[in-house]
């Protein structure tokens, strides 16, 4: 399933005559344009990570998993089938306990070349209310693409909570420090004014707070959270032209974790933000 609809491209030709001067140039304004009737393709499935879908089971413990049987398993046959073992076996099965070790060990060496400490773990946080609210002012395939696009954020990275900003309209999923007894339109306006607080909504460049001592004074953050990372949503480039940039929105994500997000991660965000650039407009001066 696709967010990105495709967009059509229209040329305009203006003309600019002077009295002064008989020469004469022309503008060429190019304008993509979103195309409705393709809004209602799906998202693109690529965007997911490979999961068994078991609740509770973190898949990249899987190599840990992997040498725990393996191990017992060398271990059984040693000890159970094995009469007389010869030193050609020995050396095999040492070699195996030394594969099923590693493979046991992978996991957190992973975890500590990327920085993240071996121990951390995703957890709920310290206080704050779980919501899902969204724009109601919007197309059908736009609920549909940001109900998805904070899920699989969810569902693939060690966040908690998550935001998605476009063009004005918002979609809250996850734990927020939230205001209490307040509908869902009212939530949405409060969100509103403390993204306008912060300032998110002309930020152009990605933000990343791997300990949240910067981000700690946002009030929306719930307590205990410990990493945030911002990606802005900005139109395509079109290196052929004279752009005027337009910034479209940002996704926000929280996590619970110091050094939640590795750098592959953020490339995976940002991969899936980018699927919400909208129309761009650009001029070609000839």
């Amino acid at each position: 399933m696709s967010i990105l609809p495709y967009n059509s491209l229209m040329q305009l030709k203006i003309p600019s005559h002077s009295c002064a001067k008989t020469t004469r140039k022309s503008f060429s304004i190019c304008a993509r344009l979103d195309n409705s009737q393709q809004e209602e393709q799906q998202l693109n499935l690529s965007v997911l990570r490979f999961t068994f879908g078991i609740p509770g089971f973190d898949e990249s413990y899987l190599p840990r998993w992997i040498g725990y049987g393996f191990g017992s398993l060398i271990v059984l046959n040693h000890f159970a089938f094995s009469n007389s073992v010869t030193s050609a076996q020995l050396r095999s099965e040492v070699l195996g306990l030394s594969l099923a070790a590693f493979s046991v060990t992978l996991p957190y060496l992973g975890k500590f070349l990327k920085g993240a400490s071996p121990v951390s773990q995703k957890s709920l946080p310290e206080s704050g209310e779980q919501i899902f609210v969204m724009s109601q002012n919007i197309s059908d395939a736009l609920k549909e693409n940001l109900a998805w696009a904070t899920y699989v954020l969810l569902r693939n990275t060690n966040s908690i909570s998550v935001l998605i900003s476009i063009r004005g309209e918002l979609c809250v999923r996850g734990y927020w420090q939230t205001p209490d007894g307040a509908s869902k339109t009212q939530l949405l306006e409060w969100f509103e004014r403390q993204i306008e607080n912060i300032g998110l909504s002309d930020l152009k460049d990605s933000l990343y707070f791997p300990q949240s001592a910067d981000a700690g004074q946002w009030e929306m953050l719930p307590k205990g959270t410990c990493s945030v990372f911002v990606q802005p949503v900005i139109q395509a480039p079109n290196p052929s032209a004279v752009e005027v940039e337009k910034i479209e929105g940002f996704v926000l994500l929280a996590s619970s974790m110091t050094y939640a997000y590795s750098h592959k991660d953020r490339a995976w965000i940002k991969a899936v933000s980018n699927k919400f650039r909208g129309k761009s407009i650009w001029i070609d001066l000839k």
